[in-house]
């Protein structure tokens, strides 16, 4: 960046603002230019000082983060950066806040956490960096999924990061109670897939569920990837069947896109169909490309409609992606590619 990117750090609690700051001023391409202790500090910061980005803490007296980052969306949009404890309550609050706008989520430190915030820096300049996007469906609005869809062979595996909460919703919301086995690396952590797929299984027609190692994959169930130790894969040609396995980190991530997309590629080949979503960095680009070669149909969100244009941004440079489509027309063309009078001869 050719600036460093300005950030107002928002939390009632003074030891946790100054960690948040020291950890971000580290960086060259970060300056904390203030603090507040709650909204309503927040509020005049903000309007003195026009941050390119805010930290915001979720549990606040007067006003907690939820109602204020709603009042951000709607009266002055910017990215905003949810600062939230690893609990379930703390996730069901981040998912919220996700559906709401905030560009991302990052977890509280726990007790003995050598390395707090470690990837909070990186995260703040991505979102001083993108000119950030709501997705064109509002939170918690329901799709009509398709009528008269007739599911064919293929298995769908989707990859997304940064954004993807909306996104996903986006997607999903498109698809109907009898829609191809689906699969979905999203990067979050282990606190939060489990709430994820809860939330996804509320308000989508299909089944959506975490992913547990030897679950064979059904027509009319959506698999999350359980964020934590292992890599979501998918195994067994004559009954595909999600298997979870303990590996180091992929391109930073665990559970990683790319393990996810190399795994389908090699036991679906032109019998899948992959996808890649919003999101930072390059995960997932060079399995949807071996996905490609292997014969699959692949999709990749376009610039226009990414709180991040990175991961596809790398899968599209090096060939991987088919076609670039906004991400309100992704589940639409999932379901044509899977669809079983498009198979033929397959």
């Amino acid at each position: 960046m050719s600036t460093p990117a300005r950030v107002l750090v928002v939390d009632d609690s003074p030891t946790m603002r100054g960690l948040i700051t020291a950890v971000l001023n580290a960086d060259p391409e970060v300056n904390v230019i203030g603090q507040a202790g709650d909204a309503l500090e927040a509020r005049a910061a903000i309007k003195q000082l026009n941050p390119d980005v805010v930290t915001l803490d979720i549990e606040m007296p007067n006003m907690n983060g939820l109602e204020f980052l709603e009042k951000i969306m709607r009266l002055r949009p910017m990215p905003v950066i949810m600062v939230s404890t690893m609990t379930h309550h703390g996730a069901n609050a981040s998912l919220a806040a996700l559906e709401i706008g905030a560009f991302d989520c990052v977890g509280k430190p726990g007790p003995g956490d050598r390395h707090p915030f470690i990837d909070l820096a990186e995260k703040v300049k991505a979102a001083a960096r993108s000119a950030h996007r709501r997705s064109a469906v509002q939170p918690g609005l329901a799709i009509s999924p398709a009528a008269g869809f007739k599911v064919g062979r293929k298995i769908v595996a989707i990859g997304s990061s940064t954004g993807g909460v909306e996104a996903l919703i986006t997607v999903l919301q498109k698809f109907p109670q009898n829609c191809p086995p689906t699969v979905i690396t999203q990067h979050m952590p282990s606190t939060f897939t489990k709430s994820f797929a809860e939330r996804l299984n509320r308000i989508c027609a299909p089944v959506v569920q975490e992913a547990t190692d030897g679950a064979r994959l059904e027509i009319g169930k959506i698999y999350l990837a359980p964020g934590g130790d292992r890599h979501l894969q998918v195994v067994n040609p004559s009954a595909p069947t999600c298997r979870l396995i303990e590996r180091d980190p992929v391109n930073g991530h665990r559970p990683s896109v790319d393990v996810l997309f190399d795994s389908v590629a090699e036991l679906a080949g032109r019998n899948a169909v992959g996808v890649i979503l919003t999101g930072m960095g390059r995960d997932g680009a060079s399995g949807l490309l071996r996905m490609r070669s292997a014969g699959a149909r692949t999709i990749g969100q376009n610039e226009k409609t990414c709180v991040v244009y990175g991961m596809p941004r790398v899968a599209y440079e090096i060939g991987a992606v088919e076609q670039q489509l906004p991400l309100g027309s992704i589940g639409e063309e999932v379901l044509k590619l899977t669809a079983a009078r498009k198979e033929g001869a397959e």
